[in-house]
């Protein structure tokens, strides 16, 4: 189990062919426990979620890499991996006790009314900061970096940002702890090229933020 939490974790998105979907996402996990993969799969069957998570589990295995399943503890439990609650469903309090010591759990978070819920969390991802490439009919306002970083001052664990999340525009969220990306990796033309760049600038953002964090808790 790594010790630290993954600096970049990369979101499946399943319309993405899967062979090239794959390709991609060992492209990005080649470079270690730093980048972790969220198995998430909105509308897919339990089986085919579960034959997906096993294929996504395999890969993570192979580099040492964090895996969390979106919203499905039992299937989160068969894959031996960490899990991430959707806002405004079962909370954080509900799931823990069910988990192996040393399993993460993180939570989506959009606003300040689920800042709260999410609290027990070991990190959130707050989205989005910037208009997503991934969700097109998504219609909340962005939070940009300012709304972003409202939020996350709010919070007593690590934060990362989500929406829109790409290299170019990394820099613009410095109270980050780490991103979160989907687009920006996933249909790069050159994922791991992509995915290091996130991995570098929140390299550079997670010290000041890990020592303001065991600031507050003390």
């Amino acid at each position: 189990m790594p010790a630290e939490l993954p600096l970049l974790i990369v979101i499946t998105d399943w319309r993405i062919p899967r062979s090239t979907l794959m390709d991609a996402l060992a492209c990005a996990l080649s470079l270690g426990p730093e980048v972790a993969v969220q198995h998430r799969h909105p509308g897919a069957t339990d089986r085919t979620f579960l034959e997906e998570g096993e294929q996504i589990a395999e890969l993570c295995r192979r580099f040492a890499n964090p895996l969390f399943v979106n919203g499905r503890l039992d299937v989160a439990l068969l894959l031996d991996a960490h899990v991430h609650l959707p806002a405004r469903g079962i909370r954080v309090d509900d799931v823990r006790r069910y988990l192996p010591a040393g399993r993460w759990i993180s939570a989506a978070v959009h606003d300040s009314e689920e800042a709260r819920e999410a609290n027990g969390a070991d990190f959130v991802l707050v989205s989005p900061v910037f208009p997503p490439g991934s969700k097109v009919t998504d219609t909340r306002a962005p939070l940009g970096s300012e709304g972003f970083a409202r939020l996350a001052n709010a919070m007593a664990c690590p934060v990362f940002a989500l929406g829109g999340i790409g290299p170019a525009n990394a820099t613009q969220v410095p109270a980050a702890s780490g991103f979160a990306a989907i687009s920006s990796v996933l249909k790069a033309g050159d994922p791991k090229s992509a995915a290091k760049a996130l991995v570098s600038t929140a390299r550079q953002s997670r010290t000041p933020r890990s020592s303001q964090l065991r600031e507050r808790r003390h």
